[in-house]
């Protein structure tokens, strides 16, 4: 089976956060199941850099948008199996940035457009086409829309993942002709309006043959007033469509025992050892004290979604308890400069990475006793799933896909629990948890249980990959 992921991002080339790395586990996964999964996605600035032309024009087409014309270059590469395309045009994409531009809207559907022409100019036709949040969103309401007549698009069919519902692609609905060159009778039908305005995300949820989520509790969030962000009363009419998958994680890349990028290597056998020795070495690159109390990681982006609020609010409450904490990420700006001010705050005992290093990212993984997660909502998680493979104890809010993925420990259940968990969203909440993990973190017997339930989790991506391949096959 031929299936195109289109996407913003997706590794090893681009990442803002955990829809890279779905994207491309998920294809890496697919083809060891012996399918044809290729990638699609804008040729970036960082990309031209990364791959510094190791990557082949394939050629060139016009893309019009209404009055503009603007050239596509197509390149292709591989990695594991999987065939990515990039859609090149330093218009729009020769920038510092992924996403945060006045014109994103105007970028993506530049993008969308020339995914849809790819097809033809290169005579590819998947039998999937799995469409990733917003940005690609428009593409299957042009395919059926306007080539509905031509038969190179017979018998393909749609999957649309929604990763993060409070990004929705909002845009003017002038655009949409103007843009798209669809027809405003689809926004007076009401098919792809939302909230006063067109939706990418609706569209692609309505016009999709199978909508899913990644995991079963944010599915069931989805359809709820509180946890829809609107799309509540939109999903209600896919119902039947509709389907919660967990994510995985790639094994290969995030495994202690043969991961290069941590200072020692350890599996369970021998984990005392080989996180002492990250720990030690990973406080030392930050110049903070040595400790005999918990490390408290966390890698992500610095949003208010995070819940990054909360652990600025309980930091001095995990350092008075003798913990340490070590952040990577970047975002708004107010919460990065809460995180930098902690640094003044408690000299030593914290230490603030703004930006991403993936080369860290496996450090904090490797060398934190708990890894922070307090997130106001959570469609799936990775870090996570992650944390566990590193016998890292996730301390998480109970929500979305860390309802699915951590149990917290509540005293009576030692031989199942791996992490420590919340409901209230509120920072009292946050420190009662951490209060209790220090606790049992000086509790040899109880710590070292938890430890080996976190090794014992298995998230990998081969049952999440098997679901989506029941799902491609059981559409008609």
């Amino acid at each position: 089976m031929k299936i195109l992921m289109v996407t913003s991002e997706a590794n090893p080339y681009a990442k803002t956060g955990g829809l890279a790395d779905v994207v491309y586990a998920l294809a890496k996964e697919l083809t060891i199941h012996g399918e044809e999964a290729s990638i699609v996605m804008p040729y970036y600035q960082s990309i031209v850099k990364r791959v510094n032309g190791n990557v082949k024009l394939i050629g060139s087409f016009d893309v019009f948008m209404s009055w503009r014309k603007q050239t596509a270059d197509l390149y292709r590469t591989y990695v594991d199996g999987i065939t990515y395309y990039f859609i090149g045009n330093a218009y729009y994409f020769n920038r510092e940035n992924i996403y945060g531009y006045y014109d994103d809207i105007e970028r993506f559907a530049f993008f969308t457009l020339a995914a849809r022409n790819m097809l033809k100019f290169l005579k590819l036709k998947p039998r999937i086409i799995h469409i990733h949040d917003w940005q690609a969103g428009m593409l299957p309401a042009l395919i059926k829309e306007q080539n509905g007549d031509d038969p190179f698009y017979d018998n393909i069919r749609f999957v649309t993942t929604i990763h993060n519902p409070a990004f929705q692609g909002l845009f003017d609905p002038f655009l949409l002709s103007d843009f798209y060159g669809l027809s405003d009778e689809l926004f007076r039908s009401g098919k792809v309006r939302f909230k006063g305005a067109v939706s990418s995300l609706k569209t692609s949820i309505m016009y999709s043959d199978k909508i899913t989520t990644v995991s079963p509790t944010h599915a069931g969030e989805l359809l709820t007033e509180e946890g829809g962000h609107g799309l509540n009363h939109v999903l209600q009419y896919v119902l039947d469509d509709f389907k919660g998958i967990l994510n995985g994680i790639d094994y290969e890349e995030w495994n202690p025992q043969t991961d290069g990028k941590i200072f020692s290597k350890y599996g369970y056998s021998d984990y005392k050892v080989g996180k002492r020795e990250n720990k030690v070495k990973l406080l030392q690159s930050f110049n903070m004290s040595k400790t005999d109390g918990p490390v408290f990681g966390l890698v992500s982006r610095l949003t208010w979604q995070k819940g990054v609020e909360l652990i600025t609010n309980a930091a001095p409450h995990i350092i008075a308890r003798g913990g340490s904490i070590i952040v990577l990420g970047s975002g708004e700006y107010g919460a990065e400069q809460d995180f930098n001010n902690l640094i003044q705050r408690f000299p030593g005992k914290v230490g603030v990475y703004i930006g991403y290093n993936d080369e860290l990212a496996h450090r904090i993984y490797a060398a934190s006793d708990f890894f922070l997660m307090p997130s106001l909502f959570e469609p799936c998680g990775i870090s996570q799933m992650i944390s566990l493979r590193y016998g890292t104890l996730p301390l998480v809010r109970i929500t979305g896909g860390l309802r699915d993925t951590v149990f917290p420990f509540t005293g009576s259940n030692l031989d199942t629990a791996n992490g420590y968990g919340f409901y209230d969203y509120t920072t009292a909440a946050l420190i009662d948890t951490v209060s209790w993990a220090i606790d049992n973190y000086h509790k040899a017997d109880i710590h070292g249980q938890l430890i080996y339930n976190a090794f014992k989790s298995e998230n990998d991506w081969a049952k999440s990959a098997q679901a989506y391949l029941d799902l491609y096959e059981s559409i008609e």
